[in-house]
């Protein structure tokens, strides 16, 4: 069983961003590592790990994301939501997501939009 993508905070967060980070098509292969307690890329093809990445608390890995992924943020009340809208602007389609700040929800939002509802994620993230 995995956990809720609505629930992910910190560095498993992270580590389910890189997961849907690895999977676009690239010419290299890419999977999420852990590395001395920090989220990296791990490239196959040279056998090294990226620098560290922290989307859900770092405008400057996060916002990239929001902005090709075209993620919309939003606060109602006492709540942020991030939506990514579906194809042909089917609202009933769009993906939603909330969390205490704007990059916690548009990458939950983002997870959500790859991965589901569900992510496995490490034993040790848990």
């Amino acid at each position: 069983m995995g956990k809720k993508t609505s629930e992910l905070t910190g560095i498993a967060l992270d580590w389910a961003v890189m997961k849907c980070e690895c999977a676009i098509p690239a010419a290299f292969t890419c999977i999420p590592a852990l590395l001395n307690g920090t989220v990296r890329g791990f490239r196959g093809d040279i056998g090294a790990y990226s620098e560290p990445v922290s989307p859900s608390t770092n405008w400057a890995h996060g916002g990239p994301i929001i902005e090709r992924e075209f993620i919309t943020i939003d606060q109602k009340e006492r709540s942020i939501c991030a939506c990514i809208d579906a194809p042909e602007g089917c609202e009933l389609n769009d993906i939603w997501a909330n969390g205490p700040t704007p990059l916690i929800a548009a990458m939950r939002c983002y997870v959500a939009s790859k991965l589901g509802d569900e992510v496995e994620i490490p034993e040790e993230l848990k």
